[in-house]
């Protein structure tokens, strides 16, 4: 039997075996059963297994309570153990029984120690039914459980006492003589009055925890105080012998019991499948029986009483007794219950009155809706938050106030919603639009919840939120100047026209636009000016373009716009089309702009690139940026189509200035001297520092060609630095070798007055290499519109001051040229090589050159033509009375060997003068005397 027990307990391990063990527990009771019925067979074998088969089970059933209590019982570990110990009695009480039947072979003995065991059975099943029942939160919920306790018990006191313990009483008090055979023959029905009185009371109140542990366990006790009262009964009490068909009940009950607790840990184990809750139909009906047991209590102890009344006998004092009790018991307990249902109504109440006052004085829309959608309450506040009253809402349909473009999607959100199981999605939320009572619709964010059988919405109204979202995402995506997409936007849009339906048409294309001009326009009129002309040439960028077309500024100047394609497969006819509109827009940018009292002009220049096939965006965007600023290098106010050589050209360019950078840091350049000569006696006045790259490929690059491609300002004004020092050096050491000659270094404008070094540095230049400040003379080019005046004439005059002499380059080419005269310190004027060239072949050139030589002769300058390379420009430069000429006619650009050798030679042979003299210094160019009354810095 203890094997069995074991079994039991491992097979109950394994949810997979649990029918198995179920199974294997209903044929040993069987077994046990039909054995007994019959006899076993023989007296002796019947006697064994009364007694000692029912001391086995209930070892069993004591073991594995015990072994469960100290491996997983939790907070219930008492009450097994209890049970346990309980068993524990009843196994040692039937083996003393069966000492006396099988082993001595005598009757057993009334009273004997059996009694003591069995009699020891019933507390601690009873303390162990106290554990595992729900306790009681209140004083009055434990008076009221001791009262039902109470009820029943009394009640079956009462009865038990009518129908048999009040004969059983009497006949023990007149056949013994002793009192302890009568306190034993009611000991027993008693104590199983009080267990039957505790299963039922506790019945309806078991704690949730290991429920199906608790409810067979509960059964098993349930078995054996049935069979106890069987027994008890005096109509079998006097012919039961060992082995007969009850001892099966109490067989089956210890068994029940050993298998309660592992059956309870099998159901745990198991899995459990996600779904939602069933409702457990059997709770109203646990909780109507547990309402009823005092009035069912009572009814028993009533019917007890109206037995011994209808059967004519007198009714005894013990039955009066406990009546009396039960009633009274019934009275406090009704009246505990009472005073309990006066506090809960009053909690209920005010907790009413609470959530009333929260709903009512919510801001958000509380609404319930039936499973039809009919509207059974609506909150309060849906006056303030919708503007229509709650009443005129309810019995509405939800359908009815959502918006139609809206409903299909909020239809199929609640029917997802309410498929899905409860405990994995308690709530959703949606956003829809509700009709107000002005009939303007706002947004409305709604939480959903089940609500018997339909839904509960809480919702508030969110129309602020969205606008402000929208504003944002609006901001966001939009140029805040013109209300124009941005670049962002703009980029979006080219990448949705390049993945759409449209992917594939080669005629869809981009055009960037740039403003030429405009930042004349910032830095002469200002730079509100400048928004207000953005902002105008936005909006006639906007009302150009198709309705299906996207107008954006991508920032400062520039603007772009995104021509859809119309699905033609004639690409010239497309190409022509879109420059057509190109065009347009480059007209409708270029009209004049009203600025308040001004009238603004800018021109546009505009690059358009073409999708093609498998493109990204950003290629796109690049292809039509290079178009552009090749439009902008090809004379401004023009379109131009991207082509892949426009690319290539990138590249080199970008390869070109990064090579350009490794040879300002390896030292690649090289200086060259071009000797400026006097045209009327043919001696060097001067020497024009050049510098030259010599590329590691053996390409000699001259400055127009690197600074052209250079790209970065830092390098170009580190050159302009590298030219400045390495020419002052040469000039300084020249004149120590014995060949003192004037220097002059071409410098822009704009590098002058941003990056080129302050006069402090240029005097310290010349200290430092020992050359005086007469021998150093700046090219400054007039041509460039972004150089302040002002600014430029400040350092000029700074330099003048130093000694350093200023020659104006490029005169006759910028339109800047007479303001330049007017207001700079000039000493000698350079014409620009673009006159020297058609002087000849041009009246209208000679003509003009004629003017301004004779302007610079009128003021008292010197004057160099650059650019002279052939014998009868020399010859007509004369005439016209320039003093001085560079140029190919006398000498091309010298290193300082063939300088040097030059510079001893003294004189270049001049076309229509007498032989070359050997004269050094008579041609160098003087000092201004006269129209500057600063006095030159003396050399150091």
């Amino acid at each position: 039997m203890s094997a069995l027990g074991a079994l039991l307990a491992t097979r109950s391990e394994s949810g997979s075996t649990g029918m198995r063990s179920r199974i294997l527990l209903g044929l040993v009771c069987g077994g046990y059963s039909v054995g007994a019925a019959f006899g076993w067979g023989s007296p002796q074998v019947a006697l064994f297994m009364g007694d000692f088969g029912l001391a086995a089970a209930a070892l069993v059933a004591a073991v594995s309570c015990f072994l469960y209590a100290r491996t997983g019982a939790g907070r219930l570990r008492p009450a097994w153990l209890l049970f346990s110990l309980s068993s524990a009695m009843a196994a040692c009480g039937n083996a003393v029984w069966g000492w006396y039947e099988v082993i001595l072979g005598v009757p057993v003995p009334t009273p004997s120690l059996a009694d003591v065991f069995f009699l020891c059975f019933a507390p601690p099943a009873v303390v162990g039914l106290l554990v595992l029942a729900k306790r009681p939160v209140t004083r009055a919920g434990w008076v009221c459980l001791a009262l039902d306790a109470w009820l029943i018990g009394g009640s079956l006191l009462t009865l038990a006492w009518s129908l048999a313990l009040a004969h059983t009483a009497h006949m023990a008090g007149v056949q013994e003589a002793s009192v302890a055979p009568a306190a034993l023959s009611l000991a027993y029905p008693l104590l199983d009055i009080v267990l039957v009185s505790m299963v039922l009371a506790l019945h309806f109140r078991r704690a949730g925890v290991n429920r199906s542990a608790v409810n067979t366990a509960i059964a098993a006790l349930a078995l054996t105080v049935l069979s106890d009262a069987v027994f008890t009964s005096p109509l079998l009490r006097s012919t039961y012998h060992s082995g007969q068909l009850l001892d099966a009940g109490w067989f089956a009950g210890s068994l029940l019991l050993a298998y309660a607790p592992w059956g309870a840990r099998r159901g745990a184990r198991r899995p459990v499948r996600p779904g939602p809750p069933r409702a457990i139909a059997s709770r109203p009906i646990a909780g109507s029986l547990a309402a009823l047991t005092p009035y069912l209590a009572a009814a028993v102890c009533t019917l007890g009483i109206l037995y011994n009344v209808v059967d004519g006998r007198r009714v005894d004092r013990v039955v009066i007794f406990t009546g009396c009790t039960v009633v009274l018991a019934l009275v406090v307990r009704q009246g505990i219950m009472l005073l309990d249902n006066i506090s809960l109504t009053q909690e209920l109440a005010q907790k009413e009155n609470h959530f009333r006052s929260l709903v009512q004085g919510s801001s958000d829309v509380i609404m319930i809706a039936a499973p039809n959608g009919t509207l059974r309450y609506v909150s309060p506040a849906a006056a303030g938050v919708y503007g229509r009253e709650a009443e005129d809402l309810v019995g509405a349909e939800l359908s009815s106030i959502i918006h139609p473009d809206d409903l299909g999607r909020v239809v199929h959100e609640v029917r997802r919603f309410l498929a899905a199981p409860p405990h994995e999605e308690p709530t959703t939320r949606i956003e829809c639009r509700f009709r107000s009572g002005t009939g303007d619709w706002l947004n409305v964010e709604s939480t959903v919840n089940r609500h018997q059988g339909g839904l509960l919405l809480n919702s508030r109204d969110v129309t602020e939120r969205v606008r402000l979202q929208a504003q944002l995402q609006h901001n966001a995506e939009h140029d805040p100047l013109t209300d124009l997409p941005n670049r962002a936007l703009f980029t979006a849009r080219v990448r949705q026209a390049l993945s759409g339906r449209r992917s594939g048409d080669p005629g869809t294309a981009v055009l960037f636009i740039d403003l030429d001009g405009f930042k004349q326009v910032n830095d002469t009129i200002g730079h509100q000016a400048g928004d207000e002309l953005l902002i105008q040439a936005g909006r006639r960028l906007q009302e150009s373009v198709r309705a299906g077309d996207t107008a954006a500024r991508l920032g400062g100047d520039e603007f772009a716009a995104l021509i859809m394609g119309d699905g033609t497969r004639d690409q010239g006819a497309r190409e022509y089309q879109v420059h057509e509109i190109a065009d347009r827009l480059r007209l409708t940018l270029s009209q004049p702009y009203r600025i308040g009292a001004s009238e603004v002009r800018v021109a546009a220049s505009i690059g358009v690139a073409f999708a093609e096939p498998a493109i990204s965006p950003t290629d796109l965007m690049r292809n039509a940026d290079l178009a552009m600023y090749r439009a902008k290098a090809g004379g401004k106010d023009r379109v131009e189509l991207y082509a892949p050589q426009m690319q290539a050209d990138v590249v080199r360019r970008s390869e070109l200035a990064t090579r350009l950078r490794t040879a300002l840091r390896d030292g690649e350049f090289a200086l060259l001297h071009q000797p400026v000569v006097h045209l009327a006696s043919g001696s060097v006045a001067a020497v024009a520092a050049q510098a030259r790259w010599r590329s590691a490929q053996g390409i000699l690059f001259t400055p127009a060609e690197f600074l052209r491609v250079s790209g970065d300002d830092d390098r170009t004004a580190e050159l302009g630095r590298w030219l400045l020092e390495e020419a002052v050096a040469q000039a300084a050491e020249r004149a120590r070798a014995g060949h003192p000659v004037a220097v002059s270094v071409r410098l822009s404008a704009a590098r002058l007055l941003e990056s080129a070094p302050p006069p402090g540095s240029v005097e310290a230049l010349l200290t430092r290499h020992g050359l005086p400040s007469g021998a150093l003379m700046i090219e400054v080019a007039d041509s460039d519109p972004r150089v302040s005046f002002d600014a430029l004439e400040q350092r000029l005059v700074a330099l003048r001051r130093l000694g350093v002499r200023i020659a104006l380059d490029g005169f006759g080419s910028g339109f800047a040229a007479i303001n330049a005269l007017r207001r700079l310190p000039i000493d000698v004027l350079k014409l620009d090589r673009n006159l020297v060239e058609g002087v000849v072949e041009s009246a209208r050139l000679h003509k003009i050159t004629s003017g301004l030589l004779r302007i610079a002769c009128d003021l008292g300058l010197q004057s160099v033509a650059d650019g002279v390379d052939v014998p009868e420009q020399v010859l007509a430069l004369r005439a016209m009375g320039c003093t001085h000429g560079q140029g190919m006619a006398f000498s091309g650009p010298l290193d300082e060997y063939r300088l040097r050798r030059a510079l001893v030679r003294g004189e270049f042979p001049v076309p229509g003068i007498p032989a070359p003299r050997p004269v050094m210094a008579g041609g160098s160019i003087p000092l201004l005397t006269g129209s500057h009354t600063e006095t030159p810095v003396p050399p150091t």
